[in-house]
C-alpha cells in the first residue's frame, strides 16, 4: 500500500511517500481504507524524535493517530461494524501502523461510525482532539455548571473542542488566543478571550476553578503562571507531555491540584461525541486539507503553532 513514512527521525523533510506491506488484520481488529488522516502535534514530535519516539519499533514507520474511511474487513460476520460502513477513530500508533497510510488496522474499541453530517476529511479531524478534549474537561477536570474554566490554546486542535465542551457542560469559559482567533473562540462557547500577544492572563483572571492547559512550560512558562490563576484547591490538567517536570512540586506549594493527562482510543466516548456533532452542539474547523505527500507541510504548519483546529491529509478520494 501507499504510506507517508520516516526511515529515521528528524525534521519534515524525513516524510515520503513509499509502499510497505498491508497490515495484517488479527483477533477484534477492524481493517479500514482510509479517507482522510488527522495531523497532530504528537505526529511531529515522533517524526522529531520526541513523543513517542523511544516506542518506534522498526524503520520505515506509518505515522498519523486519527482517521476516517471505509470497513474493508471485520473479526466475524456479525460484528456491528460491517464493510462499507463510514468509520472514524484512532489507532495506536506507533506499537501499530499509523493513518498516513491506504489501510489501517485497529481494535474494535478503537472506531466507530462517523457523523453522518460530516465529510471524511472533517471526521479525520475529530478522533485525537476531541478525546483528549473529552478527558480533560469532562472525565478528569469533571466541568460542571457554574465553573470557571480556563483554557490555553482555545482555537487550536483539542482546544476548540475543549472550549466546546466546557461551555456545553455549563461553565464560564475564559479562553487564550491571539487577537485573530478571538471571534473565532468566542464562537465556540468562550464568555472572554484574552490575546496572549498583548495580556498577561495571570495579570487579569483570578480565582479559576480549573484551567486546562495546552501549552505547558513549553512557551513562555504558560503552565506556571497558570497556578496563579486559580483558585486555592483548583485543579490544573496539563497536557503536554515533558515539558513541565516539575508540575506537581509548584502546585503542591501552592495548594493546587495538578494532573498531567494521556488520551486513549475510546469508541464509546467518540460514540457520544459523535451524537453531540451530529445534533448540532459540537462542530469540527478544518484549517486545511492537503494531499498526503504534502505531508512535510501539514507537519511544518502543526510545528509552527498558529493552526485553527485541524489540518488533514487526505489519502484517498472519497467513495462514490
Amino acid at each position: 500500500m501507499r504510506a507517508l513514512v520516516i526511515d529515521q527521525t528528524g525534521g519534515a523533510e524525513e516524510l515520503h511517500i513509499a509502499e510497505v506491506p498491508d497490515p495484517i488484520r488479527v483477533s477484534d481488529e477492524v481493517l479500514v481504507r482510509v479517507m482522510a488522516a488527522g495531523v497532530n502535534p504528537i505526529d511531529a514530535k515522533t517524526r522529531a524524535g520526541r513523543g513517542v519516539a523511544k516506542a518506534i519499533p522498526a524503520f520505515p514507520v506509518v505515522l498519523g493517530g486519527d482517521f476516517a474511511g471505509v470497513v474493508e474487513a471485520v473479526p466475524y460476520s456479525a460484528h456491528p461494524l460491517q464493510p462499507g460502513d463510514r468509520v472514524y477513530g484512532m489507532g495506536r500508533v506507533p506499537r501499530a501502523g499509523g493513518s498516513y497510510a491506504e489501510l489501517i488496522s485497529v481494535s474494535s474499541l478503537s472506531l466507530t461510525r462517523m457523523p453522518a453530517t460530516l465529510t471524511f476529511a472533517e471526521a479525520a479531524a475529530v478522533p485525537l482532539a476531541a478525546l483528549t478534549a473529552w478527558g480533560a474537561v469532562v472525565d478528569t477536570a469533571r466541568v460542571h455548571d457554574g465553573q470557571r474554566v480556563l483554557i490555553h490554546a482555545a482555537a487550536g486542535g483539542v482546544g476548540h473542542f475543549a472550549v466546546q465542551f466546557a461551555a456545553y457542560f455549563g461553565a464560564v469559559v475564559t479562553a487564550t488566543a491571539s487577537a485573530r482567533n478571538a471571534d473565532f473562540v468566542r464562537g465556540l462557547g468562550a464568555r472572554r478571550v484574552i490575546d496572549y500577544t498583548g495580556e498577561r492572563f495571570e495579570e487579569v483572571v483570578t480565582g479559576q476553578d480549573v484551567v486546562i492547559d495546552l501549552i505547558g512550560n513549553a512557551k513562555d512558562d504558560t503552565g506556571t503562571r497558570s497556578l496563579e490563576a486559580l483558585r486555592p484547591a483548583g485543579l490544573i490538567v496539563t497536557v503536554p507531555t515533558g515539558s513541565w517536570p516539575t508540575m506537581d512540586e509548584e502546585a503542591a506549594a501552592r495548594g493546587i491540584r495538578a494532573t498531567g493527562y494521556s488520551v486513549a482510543p475510546d469508541a464509546r466516548t467518540l460514540s457520544v461525541i459523535t451524537r453531540l456533532i451530529d445534533d448540532g452542539a459540537v462542530r469540527v474547523h478544518l484549517d486545511r486539507e492537503l494531499p498526503l505527500e504534502d505531508g512535510a507541510e501539514a507537519h511544518r504548519l502543526i510545528e509552527a503553532g498558529h493552526v485553527r483546529g485541524k489540518v488533514v491529509l487526505r489519502v484517498a478520494p472519497d467513495p462514490a
